[in-house]
């Protein structure tokens, strides 16, 4: 089982981002639940992952609940289809790799 080597830049801005996190498609909370078990092999939950900056990860966890996530946005396909991301991610784009959104609050 081999995990997807770490890129140079943020899958989803394209930033070149100096510090990346592993983001789990399908979070590592749910890899125990019967249904989740049913529906990937044990390899797909570890290793569908994406490496994605800070503002990003914050972003995707924003916009879905895990449940969410590990149900239905577990590609980066699908992911972005969601428009709240999409547009936060259009507008991150532009930004140079250093910049760190000020945090919004929950809604």
């Amino acid at each position: 089982m081999k995990l997807p080597p770490q890129p140079d830049h943020c899958e989803l801005c394209l930033r070149p981002v100096a510090r990346l996190t592993r983001h789990h498609l399908i979070p590592r909370r749910l890899h125990r639940k019967k249904r989740f078990q049913k529906l990937f092999s044990r390899e797909d939950l570890i290793t569908r992952t994406l490496w994605v900056c800070r503002p990003c990860y914050n972003a995707i966890h924003q916009v879905c609940s895990e449940h969410e996530l590990g149900q239905y946005c577990n590609t980066r396909e699908r992911l972005m289809t969601l428009d709240p991301l999409v547009d936060f991610v259009d507008w991150l784009r532009e930004k140079p790799p250093e910049f760190v959104p000020k945090r919004r609050p929950r809604r």
